[in-house]
């Protein structure tokens, strides 16, 4: 299976994209933070830029009044949210069709030097994830046959921890370091259109474009990026690939005593900081250590992708990524299309 070259190429695909979403998130001194627009930080700041909502629910404004009022007295920001989805297939083997859904709950607690720059905060999101019928969506790629994943997320593992961390930022916000259970694409080959909650169901368009065997979320580790110049950016980071965010707090044991890591490094550079998503050209190097839970063997691999924000309307980007052995889906994969504002 490692060795299927699978390759997508959308001319068509339009995407109607949320104009909060493609909003750069920035701190006071305009230095955008490094992570995808789901990281939590970046998630609850891209919450409060939505201008025209579907519905306007105006017996909610106590709510997001107290909410506000508790930022800025005790420097806690939280969110939650519910997303349902379901998906059909003119297969003729496997169930057909698969449905789901997942309720997070998400916050950032700022308890130091919030007024300097280099806040310190903890990061923590918790979710359910359930299934309606049968089977879930993560499991219909494979239930008809089809070598690939569609929804990964949206599974039926009950109650885990995909977030529980520490950001700690320094240098004005130029440098920002993260260290606890993570979630390895917040900060691993991020790029616009990488969210499942909003964009592409089908793994091949998410993070490593299906090529590249990433940890559980929850996984315990340490991260840090930074801007080297106004145009170039690195993320680094370093986890343990044994993690189960259903019981998160097992992680210290093989953290430490198993030693089997997912190592990974990114180079990125930009037109200007406040288009580090749109207009995005960079380079991801990873590796993985031999798995002795699953039997997987070591290997590494690399994910190049580039995008180009056009006209303040078009996104086309392409993707590609390679891997050498690590039990990854697919050896090689390409990914082209193109997202519409």
């Amino acid at each position: 299976m490692r060795k299927i070259f699978d390759i997508f190429i959308v001319s068509a695909m339009v995407l109607f994209i949320n104009n909060g979403l493609l909003a750069q998130i920035s701190d006071n001194d305009s230095i955008p933070r490094l992570g995808s627009p789901d990281q939590v930080d970046n998630r609850l700041d891209l919450d409060k830029e939505v201008n025209h909502p579907l519905w306007e629910l105006s017996f909610l404004n106590p709510y997001f009044d107290f909410k506000d009022k508790l930022q800025e007295n005790v420097g806690l920001s939280f969110g939650t949210e519910y997303s349902s989805i379901f998906v059909g297939s003119n297969a003729e083997i496997g169930e057909g069709s698969a449905s789901s859904g997942i309720w997070k709950f998400y916050g950032s607690w700022e308890l130091v030097g919030k007024k300097s720059g280099n806040s310190g905060a903890l990061i923590f999101k918790v979710e359910h994830r359930h299934k309606y019928g049968s089977i879930p969506p993560k499991s219909l790629g494979f239930d008809m046959g089809y070598v690939g994943l569609i929804s990964p997320p949206f599974s039926d593992e009950g109650f885990r921890t995909t977030n529980l961390y520490w950001r700690q930022r320094f240098a004005k916000g130029r440098i920002a370091m993260v260290a606890g259970f993570l979630d390895v694409t917040d900060f691993f080959d991020v790029y616009a259109l990488a969210s499942p909650w909003m964009h592409f169901s089908n793994f091949m368009f998410s993070t490593a474009s299906a090529a590249v065997n990433v940890p559980n979320d929850g996984y315990l580790g340490i991260g840090v990026g930074g801007w080297i110049t106004n145009k170039i950016y690195a993320i680094a980071g370093l986890g343990d690939i044994n993690s189960d965010p259903t019981q998160i707090f097992e992680g210290f044991d093989t953290f430490f005593n198993q030693n089997e890591y997912f190592k990974h490094l990114e180079i990125g550079f930009t037109s200007s900081k406040d288009y580090m998503f749109l207009d995005n050209i960079h380079l991801a190097l990873w590796h993985r250590d031999s798995t002795s839970a699953t039997g997987d063997p070591s290997g590494w691999g690399l994910v190049l992708s580039a995008t180009k924000y056009i006209n303040e309307k078009y996104l086309p980007f392409v993707r590609y990524a390679y891997t050498e052995d690590a039990g990854s889906l697919l050896q090689n994969s390409l990914s082209v299309g193109f997202g519409f504002q």
